[in-house]
């Protein structure tokens, strides 16, 4: 099981060097990117699982859609507004986000309650495993520091 303290301690301590290859990354990314990326992404999820952290879902809210709200609020039963209303906010950026930390939804085996139908952040996240790694490296930056596999993929 992984010591998920002392994985984001590395990661904080690894930021300035993460965050400068990173930046190296967006100015002039190789060829083949989004290849070494997804081999990398791919060999780091085949040996941590994320049952064993959930620290994303501990630490940050992902941003819901539209259609992350129709979706969500009818399995729950929910009208989307009576949903909003009980489970979102809208940032500083005017994202819908959710209104507590840890997530509504996180059950305590580190399970997640609406798995199948999460949000499309959650399905995505931590953004590794997709084609165009360039256009999230911003993103990256940040989840760096709440998710190990990031950490580890970068």
């Amino acid at each position: 099981m992984m010591d998920l303290r002392a994985e984001l301690e590395k990661a904080q301590k690894a930021k300035k060097s993460q965050h400068k290859l990173l930046d190296r990354l967006r100015k002039n990314p190789p060829r083949d990117l989004d290849q070494r990326v997804i081999e990398a992404d791919e060999a780091v999820f085949a040996k941590l699982d994320c049952l064993d952290c959930a620290n994303c879902c501990k630490s940050i809210s992902p941003i819901f859609t539209s259609k992350d709200v129709e979706r969500i609020s009818g399995r729950l039963g929910l009208s989307p507004g009576k949903f909003m209303t009980k489970y979102l906010r809208y940032d500083e950026d005017q994202d819908m986000v959710l209104q507590t930390s840890p997530c509504a939804f996180l059950e305590g085996d580190n399970k997640c309650s609406i798995y199948e139908d999460r949000p499309k952040a959650c399905r995505e996240y931590p953004h590794t495993g997709q084609r165009k790694f360039a256009t999230h490296i911003a993103i990256t930056k940040k989840n760096i520091l709440f998710c190990p596999a990031a950490y580890r993929v970068v």
